[in-house]
């Protein structure tokens, strides 16, 4: 039977204290750590010339919809019940929303280093040290809004011009793809600071400190985030479901993106599924 995934806001306190208590278990373990391993080592730039399955190309989305749903599978080996929350954030975005409370994701980091200092991630609690980054810094970091160079997180309007897009990908399927559903959500765009930004990467700006880059798994609201962004990907996939992915073939020899980019049946690391594995969830998991 498909478990369902939950809007963060509708959690039980129960159902809250299980998710947090499992995070914290797989930390504890080695385990979260190798997730965090394995994001920065796939967060591969189109400018660097090789292949690249988890950023900037068609499999953005299947790649994290098999890496979210093998952290949940991580999760639910500690407790069955547990599934993974989403995060709305068209909906719950200030940092006053109860996301961020003390029992679940905690707060913003302090002024000066942006260390966060509550909730069941912060260092001094002794239960978060950040072992695979982008610094040395040993503690889990925010920066909401990105005051130094303000930000705001993506709106329903923006949210649902994404949605109407009707093609999943289009060439040269990398980050200056003009159109497509994949990289106008993951948010790739043209000009320069916060304007080429939008959807999936602005919300990683909004929540900055370690959620920058591909050390950003260190932060757990990564996976909230990815679940929405992977639930946006499935009403879509229901609203066209002539739209397939794309490409379909490989691009030839010749082409920029020649052993690039992962077409339809060509396998992705680590695990060796294609995107067509990854198309259809039905039977493993639901959006409530």
């Amino acid at each position: 039977m498909a478990h369902t995934r939950k809007n963060q806001r509708d959690l039980t306190g129960a159902e809250r204290r299980k998710f947090i208590s499992a995070v914290l278990e797989l930390k504890r373990r080695g385990t979260y750590d190798e997730f965090v391993r394995t994001h920065i080592d796939y967060y591969v730039s189109d400018g660097e010339g090789r292949l690249r399955v988890a950023h900037m190309t068609p499999s953005f989305l299947p790649w994290h919809r098999k890496f979210l749903l093998e952290f949940e599978r991580a999760l639910q080996r500690i407790d069955p019940t547990v599934t993974v929350p989403y995060w709305d954030w068209t909906r719950d975005n200030t940092p006053a929303a109860s996301l961020w409370n003390d029992d679940f994701m905690g707060g913003n980091g302090r002024r000066g280093d942006l260390q966060v200092m509550t909730g069941p991630f912060a260092h001094v609690g002794g239960r978060w040290t950040v072992k695979h980054g982008m610094t040395e810094s040993r503690f889990l970091t925010r920066d909401f809004g990105r005051p130094s160079d303000p930000i705001t997180l993506p709106t329903k309007a923006q949210l649902d011009e994404v949605m109407r897009e009707t093609v999943y990908d289009v060439a040269p399927w990398n980050s200056t793809s003009g159109s497509g559903f994949r990289n106008r959500l993951e948010g790739w765009a043209p000009g320069r600071g916060n304007a080429r930004h939008r959807i999936h990467n602005r919300v990683h700006r909004w929540v900055g400190g370690l959620m920058l880059g591909g050390a950003s798994v260190n932060d757990p609201v990564f996976w909230l985030h990815h679940s929405f962004v992977d639930l946006l990907w499935s009403r879509w996939q229901q609203r066209n479901p002539r739209a397939g992915y794309l490409p379909v073939k490989p691009p030839p020899p010749g082409d920029s993106q020649h052993g690039r980019i992962a077409a339809l049946h060509e396998r992705m690391g680590p695990w060796g599924v294609t995107p067509a594995q990854m198309l259809d969830h039905s039977t493993i998991y639901r959006y409530a």
